[in-house]
């Protein structure tokens, strides 16, 4: 077998240097080390490359101005992809002579990173047409190597480019099992570290792929890096169309360096080439470029696609496969053929016009002059432009799509300017866009829209108007001088305890006015102050309201329920409103000094799915709280709660027992206290259920806080509204009455004056008579009579007749008229008496005023001066 591999290596040898050998005049010997035989794992590579190197020196005969008198020769060295046998080698042929200065091939990086490190210490230059692998790259090691295609690390910075270009931080490498791929798969992970992208899962293709990709699959990787030849996808592509690893969700990055395309129709065992078709579909393919995209002749003459025609043409002769390295392999022949002329004439011509004669370049220096002129060589071949950079070949890396079972070229990366170039226009994904490395998560504050804000408020200020209005009535009253029918309604109803009642009410209601108001339009500091005075108004609030309808409830209760003896022992103190303040403010302010209340973001654990694929909404809302709150709320209700269940228990007695004062029944009462209950422990509940979601939590406990007072406000005020409405109605009846009975009272003054002018004119006239002994007086004794209206009238009843207008019976009915005429008109100028007391003037004592002042009077009947009222 050995004998027959060296002999088809001579055999090769000569078809490709015996045609140009005899025409050359100055021969150039290099070395051509490729792996030769089926031990190398590499069938037929050689014999794929040799139509292209033949075509290469073919066209350096044809045009020799490249080379002038020079010729390449080459000297084929089996390489056997073995780093000991390929070093013997190459020691036993350079031993052997001739002086070799360059070195041709290498596809084989376990030999080439071998012999690359040696070449300073052998005076050789390799150039190369295999990708160089990223350990190579360190030119201090192996700066005497080139190759014409591009190297690893460019095909991993393409890759990253790509990722950062669609913001993928999260993918997953799946790498097949050998040196080179493995060496790709080391670079690759060291670049992805430092553009910050997480690797969730690094696997190998072992005997089972499918294993390895259940691993991505279960890692949850969307954006899959792939290193692999093309005999492995056909394999790793039916894995992930059994796994479902393909379509929106999953984008897939193809990563091997190679410059052909695949062929994905042939059947694997459990797929059929639809199936892998469907899972290659929308997969990025990163290769290098083999062919060049211009139609304009390079240096050897011919266009991209002429050489690829004549490259098929003697490919079909032998009967060989296409090699995707046959057009840097043309291209590295030209690459030597340059650089070694350049370098030939050059010593030439020092050796020709030297000063000193007959001396000999070294060899040192013409090694430096090769490596010089490989670097400086540029030129247009059959891949593009060729120039070197660090070693490395620059040109473009192709980004190829597989769509519809065809390719689709659809952006490049440009290697020399590290520029990534998307045809947009031509890429083609599953979904309405890119895949998402991950589940997208939207984070989205809950907040109180301004609509419900601005309803809920205007409940919560039109309460607080219609408190501030009843609280406005309650405190003018008590402060009018005059008793009305208003302020004798609310003093019936003790009112310093409605008016707490209703600052209760007000500050309750004002606290719905700040729980809306949320972070996304305060900042922190204003967040937390807001919060410390929700808490203080509410609870100072509710303990106020509930406090004075407790205290009311109390009193009924003992009044009522208790026996008369038990009352005075068993009535509650005065202060007890005043303790369950202090005792409020005690645990507020012990809560706001030790632990205050802070803005505090809460992650909400429920998830609802968006309408877009692969995307998930995360809600989270900003409320207050503090480190220890739930130890604060259980103080709170630790002491509220026994004081609701004992009210409704004595608020359930007092159900049906009448009430003091009358306006506020007893059932008004008890339903309060129920109502103030009952709101309490819901508005607890749905602030503890609900506080996951900011709009309903506000919109519930509002609604329960406002209603708990409008119910509050209709029970207690409710009834005194009706009652004021009645006495205001009685007061308008009674004023006008009052009107009506001061015009009669000031005709009827006009007649008594008129009539009392009359009597004093009469009287005067009498006296200047003679007066006559009356009553058996006989001495003539006259008696003087007085000059008051209650004489002149007894006078005139005795004298005038009982028929006359000054009759005794007449006058002294016109006074019994005239006299409740006038109590009645103007006792309201001193407070006023209601219509509904005018049947006291029928009786006497109505009239009889104990404190008016007494004066002397004469009596009707006997004559005789004593002490009586001014009026009979």
């Amino acid at each position: 077998m050995e004998v027959c591999v060296r002999l088809f290596g001579l055999l090769l040898c000569w078809l490709v240097v015996v045609p140009v050998v005899a025409r050359v005049r100055h021969p150039v010997p290099v070395l051509w080390m490729m792996p030769v035989g089926s031990g190398s794992g590499m069938d037929n590579l050689t014999a794929a490359v040799a139509p292209a190197i033949r075509l290469a020196l073919q066209d350096l005969q044809r045009r020799p101005s490249p080379l002038g008198n020079y010729e390449v020769q080459l000297q084929l060295l089996d390489s056997q992809c073995d780093p000991a046998q390929s070093l013997k080698a190459l020691f036993d042929t350079l031993w052997a002579g001739p002086r070799y200065l360059l070195l041709l091939g290498g596809v084989c990086p376990s030999v080439t990173a071998l012999i690359a490190r040696a070449l300073p210490a052998l005076s050789l230059v390799q150039v190369s047409f295999a990708p160089s692998p990223p350990s190579l790259s360190n030119r201090k090691w192996y700066g005497n190597l080139f190759s014409t295609v591009p190297s690893d690390r460019a095909l991993n910075q393409a890759t990253v480019k790509l990722l950062q270009r669609y913001r993928w931080s999260r993918v997953g490498i799946i790498t097949q099992e050998g040196p080179r791929l493995s060496e790709l798969k080391k670079d690759l992970l060291r670049q992805l570290l430092r553009a910050d992208v997480q690797v969730l899962s690094a696997e190998s293709l072992s005997e089972d792929a499918c294993s390895s990709l259940r691993k991505l699959k279960d890692s949850d990787v969307r954006i899959i890096i792939g290193q692999f030849e093309e005999d492995s996808a056909s394999e790793v592509f039916c894995c992930a169309y059994r796994l479902n690893l393909f379509g929106a969700r999953y984008q897939w990055i193809i990563a091997d360096g190679g410059a052909a395309g695949w062929s994905l129709g042939w059947q694997v065992s459990g797929c059929t080439a639809n199936g892998l078709l469907m899972a290659a579909d929308g997969s990025i393919r990163l290769q290098s470029r083999q062919l060049s995209n211009t139609d304009t002749p390079g240096v050897s003459g011919r266009t991209p696609q002429d050489y690829q025609d004549s490259y098929l043409r003697e490919l079909i002769q032998e009967g060989s496969k296409v090699s995707p390295l046959h057009t840097f392999a043309y291209d590295a022949v030209w690459v030597a053929a340059k650089a070694l002329s350049q370098v030939m004439e050059a010593v030439k011509r020092r050796e020709k016009y030297s000063i000193l004669r007959n001396i000999s370049v070294s060899q040192e220096e013409v090694h430096k002059m090769l490596l010089e002129a490989v670097k400086q060589t540029q030129f247009e071949g059959v891949t593009g432009p060729v120039f070197f950079r660090n070693g490395e070949r620059m040109t473009s890396l192709e980004l190829v799509q597989f769509q519809d079972s065809s390719a689709v070229l659809v952006g490049e990366f440009s290697t020399s300017t590290q520029q990534l170039r998307l045809m947009k226009h031509l890429l083609k994904f599953k979904g309405p866009g890119p895949a998402r490395d991950r589940t997208q998560v939207l984070v989205r504050q809950q907040h109180v829209s301004l609509l419900l804000y601005y309803m809920v408020s205007s409940a919560a200020t039109l309460t607080i108007v219609i408190t501030l209005t009843v609280l406005f009535l309650a405190v003018a009253g008590r402060q009018r001088r005059y008793d009305s029918a208003a302020v004798r309604l609310l003093r019936s109803s003790r009112g310093s305890q409605d008016e707490l009642l209703l600052l209760g009410v007000l500050l309750s209601s004002s606290s719905v006015l700040v729980s809306g108001l949320d972070g996304a339009s305060l900042s922190s500091r204003t967040f937390e102050f807001l919060c410390s005075v929700r808490l203080w108004t509410l609870s100072v609030g509710h303990t106020v309201g509930f406090a004075v309808l407790f205290t009311k409830t109390w009193r009924v209760y003992f009044r009522f329920s208790i026996r008369r003896k038990q009352q005075e022992g068993l009535q509650p103190a005065g202060c007890l409103l005043l303790w369950m303040l202090l005792l409020d403010a005690f645990v507020l302010t012990s809560w706001q000094v030790l632990d205050p209340l802070r803005r505090v973001v809460l992650q909400h654990g429920s998830e609802s799915a968006a309408a877009e694929q692969d995307v998930i909404v995360r809600p989270y809302s900003e409320h207050c709280s503090s480190s220890s709150m739930e130890l604060w709320l259980t103080a709170v209700y630790g002491y509220k709660g026994p004081l609701l269940g004992l009210g409704c228990f004595l608020a359930w007695s007092i159900r049906t027992v009448p009430a003091d004062p009358p306006a506020v029944s007893s059932k008004h009462l008890t339903l309060s206290v129920f109502a103030v209950t009952v709101f309490s422990v819901s508005g607890v509940l749905g602030s503890l259920l609900m506080s996951h979601n900011p709009p309903v939590h506000f919109c519930l406990t509002s609604v329960l806080i406002l209603c708990c007072n409008a119910f509050v406000l209709s029970r207690m005020f409710g009834p005194k509204g009706g009652e004021l409405q009645s006495e205001a109605a009685e007061g308008e009846d009674e004023e006008q009455l009052n009107q009506q009975l001061k015009s009669q009272t000031a005709q009827l003054d006009e007649e008594i004056e008129t009539i009392s002018v009359q009597l004093r004119e009469e009287s005067e006239s009498e006296s200047k008579l003679p007066l006559t002994t009356r009553g058996g007086n006989d001495a003539g004794e006259v008696r003087q009579v007085t000059s008051s209206h209650v004489a002149q009238v007894c006078s005139d009843r005795k004298r005038s007749s009982p028929h006359g207008i000054n009759s005794p019976d007449r006058v002294w009915r016109r006074l019994s008229v005239q006299l409740p005429i006038l109590h009645h008109s103007y006792l309201p100028a001193v407070g006023g008496v209601p219509a509904s007391s005018s049947s006291l003037l029928g009786s006497q004592e109505a009239f009889v005023h104990h404190d008016l002042p007494m004066t002397t009077s004469t009596s009707c009947t006997s004559g005789s001066t004593q002490l009586q009222p001014r009026y009979c």
